[in-house]
This record gives C-alpha cells, sequence and structure tokens, in this order.
C-alpha cells in the first residue's frame, strides 16, 4: 500500500456494508478462522478424565493440557497484536491456523505427557495469530451498523468449533481412541483453514505502520488501558472465561463418577449445549446494534448465574439445562464485549482487541486450574461457589459500563 493509499483509506474507509457478497464472503471465513481456533483448542477438554487416566495425572494436573494452551495463547496475542500493526491481516492468520492444526497433530502422536503438553503450548502460541487480529479485522473492515451481526458470527464461529472439536473427538475416541481423534481433529483444521484464505477478502482499510518500536507498542496498550470502559471489559473477558471454562472443565469428572456414570461419548454429547452459543451469539450482536449493548450483556451475564444455579441440582437433566444456560448466557456477553471493544478503541483496533484477548485467554488458563483445587477438596459445590465468584466480580466490572456507550441512544 502506498503512501497516498494509506492516508485515503484513513480519511475514507471503504466499509464493507451488510447485507452484500463481501460481507457474506468475510462473515463465513471469519466464521471458519473461529471454528478452527476453538476446535484446536478446546478438542482435549472432555479427554481430560482420559488423559488422567491414561497417564496417571491428577484433575488439576490434566488441565494443563487446556491451560498451557490458552495460557501461550494469552501471551502470544499481545505479541501478535504488535506485529499485526505491520503484517497483512489475512496471511498471518492463515499461517497460524495452519501451524497450530500440525502441532495438535504432533501432540496426538506424541507418547509422554510433558511432550504432549509442550506441542499444546507451542500449538497455543501459534493460535494467538487469529483471534486478535480477527477482530480487528472486522472493526476495520465492517461498517459500524452492520459489526456487531459479522462479530456475533465470528464468535459463533468460535462456538461451533468448540462444540464440534468436543463432539467429535468424544464420539471418535469410543471408536478409534483419543490419539486418532486428536489427529483427526487437526486435518479438519487445515481444511477449515484452506477455506478461510480462499474466502477472505484482503483488507481494504488497514493502514500498516512499519518500523514501530516496542515502545510505541507499549504506548498505545497504556492508552488503551486509561481509556474509559475499556479496562472494565477486559477484566469482564476474563472473569466469564474463567467461569465457563471451569464449568466446563470438571463437569466431566462429576458426570463418569455415580450415580451419573457417563461414558465418553455422552459426556461430549453434553457439550451440544454450544449449539446455543452459536445461536445466542449472532442474536447478541444484532440485538445490541439495535436496544444497545449493557442491556444486552448484563441479560447474557444473568442467564450465566442462573444456569449455574441449575447445575447444583442433582437430576442430569437439571445438569444439563444448567449447562445450556449458562452457555447462551456467556456466548451473550462475550460476542457483545467484544464487539464493544472495537467500537470504544481510539487508535489501533488491534491492540485494544490484543488486551480484551489477553484477558480472556488468562482466565481461561489461570481460572480453569485453579478450579481443579476447588473440585479437589470440595467437589461440584465448591466449584460452583467460586464460579459464582467470578460471574458476581464480572457483574461489578459490568455496573460502571452502563453509561459508556452501552445505552441506546
Amino acid at each position: 500500500m502506498t503512501e497516498s493509499t494509506a492516508a485515503s483509506a484513513a480519511l475514507s474507509p471503504q466499509w464493507t456494508r451488510r447485507g452484500t457478497a463481501a460481507y457474506r464472503r468475510i462473515s463465513v471465513a471469519l466464521f471458519l478462522a473461529g471454528f478452527a481456533t476453538f476446535s484446536l483448542l478446546y478438542g482435549v477438554q472432555p479427554l481430560l478424565p482420559a488423559m488422567a487416566q491414561a497417564f496417571g495425572v491428577s484433575p488439576a494436573e490434566s488441565s494443563l493440557a487446556l491451560s498451557v494452551s490458552t495460557g501461550m495463547l494469552a501471551v502470544a496475542i499481545l505479541a501478535a497484536g504488535a506485529v499485526s500493526a505491520s503484517m497483512a491481516r489475512r496471511p498471518l492468520m492463515f499461517t497460524s491456523m495452519c501451524a497450530a492444526a500440525v502441532l495438535n497433530i504432533l501432540a496426538a502422536l506424541v507418547p509422554d505427557w510433558h511432550a504432549l503438553l509442550l506441542a499444546r503450548a507451542v500449538s497455543g502460541f501459534m493460535l494467538g495469530g487469529v483471534p486478535a487480529v480477527a477482530m480487528a479485522y472486522l472493526a476495520e473492515e465492517i461498517e459500524p451498523p452492520g459489526l456487531g451481526l459479522a462479530m456475533g458470527l465470528y464468535v459463533g464461529g468460535t462456538a461451533f468449533g468448540g462444540m464440534m472439536g468436543r463432539i467429535g473427538v468424544s464420539v471418535l475416541t469410543e471408536w478409534v481412541g483419543w490419539r486418532s481423534a486428536l489427529t483427526g481433529l487437526g486435518v479438519v483444521g487445515l481444511l477449515a483453514a484452506a477455506g478461510f484464505v480462499f474466502l477472505l477478502p484482503a483488507s481494504r482499510n488497514f493502514v500498516p505502520r512499519r518500523g514501530q518500536a516496542w515502545s510505541d507498542h507499549l504506548a498505545q496498550w497504556a492508552a488503551h488501558l486509561r481509556q474509559p470502559g475499556l479496562p472494565r471489559l477486559f477484566a469482564i473477558a476474563g472473569l466469564l472465561m474463567g467461569a465457563f471454562v471451569t464449568v466446563y472443565n470438571y463437569a466431566g469428572f462429576r458426570l463418569v463418577q455415580p450415580p451419573y456414570e457417563l461414558n465418553q461419548t455422552e459426556i461430549g454429547l453434553i457439550f451440544a449445549a454450544y449449539v446455543f452459543g452459536i445461536v445466542s451469539s449472532a442474536v447478541a450482536g444484532a440485538l445490541a446494534d439495535r436496544f444497545g449493548r449493557w442491556p444486552v450483556m448484563v441479560s447474557g451475564l444473568g442467564c450465566m448465574v442462573a444456569g449455574l444455579g441449575l447445575t447444583c441440582l442433582s437430576p442430569l437433566a437439571w445438569i444439563v439445562a444448567g449447562i445450556i444456560g449458562l452457555t447462551f448466557g456467556f456466548f451473550v456477553a462475550h460476542a457483545v464485549a467484544s464487539g464493544w471493544v472495537g467500537r470504544l478503541a481510539v487508535g489501533s483496533k488491534g491492540h485494544a482487541s490484543s488486551l480484551y484477548l489477553l484477558s480472556y485467554y488468562l482466565g481461561s488458563s489461570v481460572m480453569g486450574s485453579v478450579g481443579g483445587w476447588f473440585w479437589g477438596h470440595g467437589g461440584w459445590g465448591s466449584v460452583a461457589g467460586f464460579t459464582l465468584l467470578l460471574l458476581a466480580l464480572a457483574g461489578v466490572a459490568a455496573w460502571g459500563l452502563r453509561r459508556i456507550g452501552g445505552l441506546p441512544s
């Protein structure tokens, strides 16, 4: 991009409007990116009990198969946010998706627990090139009135990937073992990457800034942390994701025990609750565009609390209903919050997105493993209490957002 072209793009953005063919291509491509990211990242989650048995580790230790990936992803997101300021969006995301898929296949093949953790950690690091860049791409290319829906569809892709990764791996494990199942998941990730790069149009409004020093990146991150509203959204991301992953990590351990004694396929099918996340994220984005972000996000938070309460009941049907409610509410709140970051951020949206996702995945990594301590020392009641505390803190952070661009004008 020449200097004159870059200046023109900055002054007169060439927005992609909702309803156009380009809008549909972008939506499908970013849906595939979300699908690949979350299926590769969270496909191991229903296998934690099986891995604990296979490698002779505790439930809290088995959760590291997921936590090391999300933890490294959190670290990588900051680097990706900085690198993406000077690199084309599409090649960076495509390369990250392919590398993560190959490393997922490697994790399925290694015989040692620590080698598996290493492969999962590097895979998580490589995935850092997708989430922050995807959010920034949408904020830069989509006309503001259609951004909520586009972001909701992207989050819907993450929900679909999370669901199909978990269910597919669970079902395949019953037939061919968990190693072959994870290998298949890596192959699907490569196919999703191919569809993504074929569909996604090149950026029209992105202006690369080459030769930036790290001090410049630090200054941009610091500016976003001083901006009203953004730190609250970052905190909400970490708290909600921590609560969500904690419930999903240890629900499997609860349900393989008496009186439920579910098998691997039956546990995996519970993750079909993610289909409600696919629907709710797209609907939430559209509702936020129309009625305001704050009331929709708070409604999602309330739904999570109600769902958590249902999981504390004994009948299996109520537990499943609670997981569905928690999933529905989480994706409502996350879809709204992630789109809100793009609207509030002044300056580099990639840097703002990277801070949001840093908190998001740190919440997954840290809280998801901490929840194992509560499971080991107090069972599901302690897990639910810990999760409720996270949701209460998220509610406190959300309360301060009601006057910061979140209500309909």
